[in-house]
């Protein structure tokens, strides 16, 4: 542990998530952790941390020093990184944030062959449908469905991804016809609401042709794999991104509708925060996603 700067150790203190398991990853014991967590707040006069034996809080002050001190580890590891000619293979805690359904289906399986490429990084990822706050040291990365939604990010394309119409053969047996975008309002649609997105809008594109749709059904939900299930039983019309539907398109359990329409681009793209110049492992992991996800069918 003495080899860590005063930084690094709180920086890895925090990862950790308590006294204990930061005892366990540095190979020394609790008080060793406290004692030098102490030293740490006399010397800057300040407390960093709220913490039991359990669990760790950031006080104001703490949240300062390690977003501004991260951002000068990543600095330094970059340097070192140039110094070396780009020779130092990506090392360091990698924090992704990605959407859930994308997320869990593509995001984390390439994060498991990800590590084993580049062994020397650690990876949190956290899945959610919101963006998190840009706060300092919220994330290094995330991966989001659709445009991207702040200047304040540094935005990369990964992957094309469209939306599509469809319903099981199951439900289209037992009702009418739909021949064109106005058919869907006497139709049972699963609706989606996604964040603050007008709930039951769908916005459909054929070509330069646009139009608006106010859709209703007796189902909804926030979970994309929850109305996937519930459109495979027969329940009704949804309106998905092609990663998560493109199987069942091809195996025939969904067919799709209205063929020469589909909904608003949903591309998948890599945002990082513009702060600063991204580490090697930041470039390294966004790379890597690119890599195994062109020429790939998006499925979101």
């Amino acid at each position: 542990m003495s080899d860590l700067s005063d930084l690094a150790f709180f920086a890895r203190l925090v990862q950790c998530g308590s006294l204990s398991a930061a005892a366990r990853t540095l190979g020394v014991t609790p008080p060793a952790i406290s004692r030098r967590l102490a030293a740490l707040e006399q010397r800057l006069g300040v407390r960093l941390l709220h913490r039991t034996t359990r669990t760790l809080a950031l006080t104001e002050e703490g949240e300062r020093y390690l977003g501004r001190g991260q951002r000068i580890l990543d600095d330094l590891a970059e340097l070192e990184n140039d110094v070396s000619g780009g020779s130092l293979a990506p090392r360091g805690l990698l924090r992704v944030n990605a959407t859930l359904g994308f997320g869990r289906r593509h995001i984390a399986p390439l994060i498991s062959g990800f590590i084993h490429a580049f062994p020397q990084t650690e990876v949190q990822l956290q899945l959610t449908d919101r963006l998190p706050a840009l706060t300092s040291g919220a994330f290094d990365v995330s991966i989001r469905v659709g445009e991207p939604p702040d200047t304040r990010l540094v935005s990369r394309h990964l992957l094309n991804n469209i939306r599509l119409l469809c319903a099981a053969p199951d439900y289209l047996a037992r009702h009418p016809l739909i021949e064109q975008p106005a058919d869907l309002t006497r139709h049972q649609c699963i609706v989606i609401r996604e964040n603050e997105d007008v709930f039951g809008n769908w916005q459909l594109y054929s070509g330069q042709r646009q139009t608006m749709v106010k859709v209703s059904g007796a189902l909804s939900t926030n979970d994309g794999e929850t109305a996937v299930n519930w459109g495979l039983a027969g329940h009704g019309v949804m309106l998905r991104s092609c990663w998560d539907i493109t199987p069942y398109l091809q195996t025939g359990q969904l067919v799709r509708i209205l063929p020469d329409w589909q909904g608003a681009p949903a591309d998948i793209w890599a945002l990082y925060p513009r702060l600063r110049q991204p580490s090697a492992r930041v470039r390294a992991f966004i790379d890597f996603l690119s890599q195994h996800l062109s020429g790939a069918t998006a499925q979101a």
